[in-house]
C-alpha cells in the first residue's frame, strides 16, 4: 500500500479531503523522523506499535570478493516494533483457525 492509497482510503472512510489528509500525514512522519533522528526519543503508538532507534556497536566486517576487512563503525538505526496485539491480529489473519 503506497501513501497516496493511504491518504484516499482515509479520505473515504472520514470525509475529509484529500488535500488536508495528505499533510496530516506528511506532519505525522515529519514528528517520527524528528522524534527518532534529532532528539533520539522513542514514539510509542499504543496497540499499533514502537518506532525505535536501535544502536549497532563498532564491528569488523569482511569484503569476500576482495579479501579485504572493513570496519563499520557503531551508528543508530530507526525500527519498528509491532504491539503484542498487532502481532495477534496478524496471526489471526495469517493463521484462520477453523472449527470443523
Amino acid at each position: 500500500m503506497t501513501k497516496a492509497e493511504i491518504v484516499n482510503s482515509i479520505s473515504l472512510q472520514t470525509g475529509i479531503g484529500k488535500k488536508e489528509v495528505a499533510i496530516t500525514i506528511e506532519a505525522f512522519m515529519e514528528e517520527i523522523r524528528t522524534s527518532l533522528a534529532n532528539n533520539r526519543e522513542n514514539v510509542y503508538l499504543r496497540g499499533f506499535g514502537s518506532f525505535i532507534v536501535k544502536h549497532r556497536a563498532k564491528k569488523t566486517a569482511r569484503n569476500i570478493s576482495k579479501n579485504t576487512t572493513l570496519v563499520i563503525e557503531a551508528h543508530d538505526l530507526p525500527a519498528f516494533k509491532p504491539a503484542k496485539s498487532f502481532i495477534e491480529r496478524m496471526d489471526g489473519i495469517e493463521n484462520p483457525t477453523s472449527e470443523d
